[in-house]
Formats: C-alpha cells, sequence, structure tokens
C-alpha cells in the first residue's frame, strides 16, 4: 500500500505480493519471512486459499504466510492452510483488508463486546493451527488479555507493550513519508526513529538546484576522458559527416572540462 502509494490495502493483488516478496527473500537470509494473503485471494474457498499459500511459499520465497481476520471463512481457510502443511500467522483487531466494514482505519476492542470480540478471535485463531496473530490498533489491556490467553506469541502493531513482539511500517518509522498525499494514513502509534524523509527531500532538491545551475556533474563526477588528439580526428568525422554543429559541441565541452568543467553560457 505504502509503496505503491494507494490509500487502503485492498488494491493489492496476489502477482504484486509475490513481486515483494521475492525481493525481500533475496535480500534476507536469517528471518523468519512472512507474506500476507491479499485480499481477495483467499476468501472464497479453502481451496483458493491453500492455492494462493502455495503460490506464496514456491513462488514467493516465503516461509509462512498471514491472512487477517476472524470470520468463520477466514478461521476455515487459516485451518485449511494448516492442514496443507504451511506455517500461518493470523491477525486479528484492526483488519486493513475489512476497512470497508469496519468504518475505515479505526481501532477495535474499545467497548466489552469488541474487545471480547478480539480475544476470541485470537483464540479460534488458535485453535485452527495459527503459529502467532498479529494484533493491531487495540487498547493496551485488550492486548495484554489476548497474549495472556494465547499459548502462541502475539506480534503488536498500535497495541500497546503487553505482546510478545512489535511490528511497524520501516516507511513509517523512518519518516519516510513526507508528502501531503499519505499523512492522513500516517499511524497515531507510531514513533518516528528517524525523519529520513527530510533528508531525501533535501537530497533531491539539492540535486535539482546543482543540475539547473550546472555546477552538477563536475570534473570529479565527469571521469571518462578521451585525449585531445581522438577529440580532433571525432570532430573531423563529425564534419565529414556534415554534422558540423556536433564537431563544435565536442570541441566546445573538450575546452571546458580542461578549464572549470562547468558548461558555459553558450554550450
Amino acid at each position: 500500500m505504502v509503496v505503491h502509494g494507494h490509500d487502503t490495502t485492498l488494491p493489492i493483488s496476489l502477482d504484486v505480493m509475490l513481486e515483494h516478496c521475492r525481493a525481500v527473500a533475496r535480500g534476507a537470509s536469517r528471518p523468519l519471512l512472512v507474506g500476507d494473503l491479499p485480499f481477495g485471494c483467499y476468501e472464497s474457498s479453502s481451496t483458493q486459499a491453500v492455492d494462493s499459500a502455495v503460490r506464496v511459499l514456491k513462488e514467493g520465497g516465503m516461509d509462512a504466510i498471514k491472512l487477517e481476520g476472524g470470520a468463520p471463512s477466514r478461521i476455515s481457510a487459516a485451518k485449511a492452510i494448516v492442514e496443507a502443511g504451511i506455517a500461518v500467522m493470523g491477525h486479528v483487531g484492526l483488519t486493513p483488508q475489512a476497512i470497508s466494514v469496519l468504518g475505515g482505519f479505526r481501532p477495535q476492542g474499545k467497548t466489552v463486546d469488541s474487545a471480547i470480540k478480539v480475544v476470541e478471535t485470537a483464540l479460534a485463531l488458535q485453535e485452527a493451527g495459527c503459529f502467532s496473530v498479529v494484533l493491531e490498533c487495540v487498547p493496551a489491556p485488550v492486548a495484554a488479555a489476548a497474549t495472556s490467553a494465547l499459548k502462541i506469541p502475539t506480534i503488536g502493531i498500535g497495541a500497546g507493550p503487553f505482546c510478545s513482539g512489535q511490528v511497524l511500517v520501516y516507511h513509517d518509522l523512518l519518516g519516510m513519508m513526507q508528502h501531503p498525499h499519505h499523512a492522513k494514513v500516517t499511524p497515531k502509534f507510531c514513533k518516528q526513529f528517524a525523519n529520513v524523509g527530510s533528508v531525501i527531500n533535501k537530497a533531491l532538491s539539492d540535486y535539482k538546484q546543482e543540475v539547473e545551475t550546472r555546477s552538477f556533474p563536475g570534473p570529479s563526477h565527469t571521469p571518462y576522458k578521451i585525449t585531445a588528439a581522438d577529440v580532433d580526428g571525432f570532430a573531423n568525422a563529425l564534419q565529414k559527416m556534415g554534422l558540423g554543429d556536433a564537431a563544435e559541441a565536442a570541441a566546445a565541452a573538450t575546452e571546458n572540462s580542461e578549464n572549470d568543467g562547468k558548461p558555459s553560457e553558450n554550450s
């Protein structure tokens, strides 16, 4: 969602997810790699769910898959995938793929009924065979209760400090999302450990300015040389081809590089 500039996770297809999985698998050798099943690739039947999960492992190079939600069909999907020999991570609380029924990116577990549902769903996913459960955007007491009730680890995101582990979107924790378009989806629970976005923006602005003023590239960034004799031969060949302007441009570039390397106003 973040990398491709979407407002929600819904547009992401399985093929797009597989591209990301393969990229991660090529660069990460030590961690347990978990590929998220995107919306539309596991809801219709257990067969569809297993087929999608198999692709994530075989084509994506993942070690396990993650799926969202606690609807009966999704619990059945989780169980079927586990029975097919694939490790499954569950996901409860704010489930981004279900924002149309949740009414947007809204925290869950803020009432008694909602809090009980979070715990019950987590237990149901454990019963289905999940090895871990993500708890997203739920109050800390609810996350603590779910973590205590489960025998499997919980991974918190916006769920307080009482989970077994934590996860954040690294674009958020690095402060990469500087464009106003993304301001509305920057989560309140995320601590920015750096402001890489401002550094990137300044670097790009400086690059643009130096290109416009022609101070970049300078001599130190123009490393490939040609001898004066070869430039003369090159210019003569261009003249014979009827490319007089090109010959003059080559000669002028040679003259500039012998001075300060900065093009003249007439170059």
